[in-house]
């Protein structure tokens, strides 16, 4: 795919790659979070390594991932003053007869409850469709993370199976709920 001018706009959102140019309030907003409200919000984190040289990479790694067809990650921004809110990756998993991805979304704890999670997902999930021509996309979800699974049900994906020590966190193998959604 490759294709940098991939982007999407809601009433309230723009979804998009990210620029060298959305440095200031990429940094910003990681810098304005919440302390932590559960297990699965990193809330605050250190943000010292993250110069404006580091963002540059950061971009162009991303670019270099799309390029090579490996991943597609997305600045979610608000429509109104760019501020950066969040972000939704894509992972292809396997094309061919398959064109399957897993997906990640995330918006920025002093955003959250005001719908931005699932407008962005909504919109993604038509960008991953149509544009990056996915036919299958997953999202793997904590057994425990109920405001991911509340989420991804909102915007129509379904529960299809809980997959048996399928990712190393916490210093463990731990389960997954397997979310899906096909293009129809």
């Amino acid at each position: 795919m490759g294709n940098f001018n991939l982007h999407i706009e809601t009433e309230r959102l723009v979804i998009r790659p990210l620029e060298g140019n959305d440095y200031n309030t990429w940094l910003s907003e990681f810098e304005n979070r919440y302390p932590s409200q559960h297990k699965y919000d990193e809330g605050r984190i250190d943000m010292s390594i993250c110069t404006k040289e580091w963002f540059e990479d950061l971009v162009n790694n991303h670019q270099r991932m799309a390029l090579e067809d490996n991943a597609y990650v997305f600045g979610v921004f608000l429509k109104e003053d760019t501020t950066h809110i969040g972000s939704i990756d894509f992972s292809t998993i396997m094309r061919d007869d398959f064109q399957w991805a897993r997906f990640g979304y995330t918006i920025h704890n002093q955003f959250w409850r005001q719908g931005y999670g699932k407008e962005a997902v909504k919109a993604a999930i038509y960008l991953a469709f149509d544009k990056l021509n996915y036919h299958r996309i997953e999202a793997h979800i904590n057994l425990d993370n109920t405001a991911s699974i509340k989420l991804a049900e909102s915007v129509g994906l379904q529960f299809e199976c809980i997959r048996k020590g399928f990712i190393y966190e916490f210093g463990e193998w731990t389960d997954n709920l397997i979310y899906y959604i096909n293009k129809n």
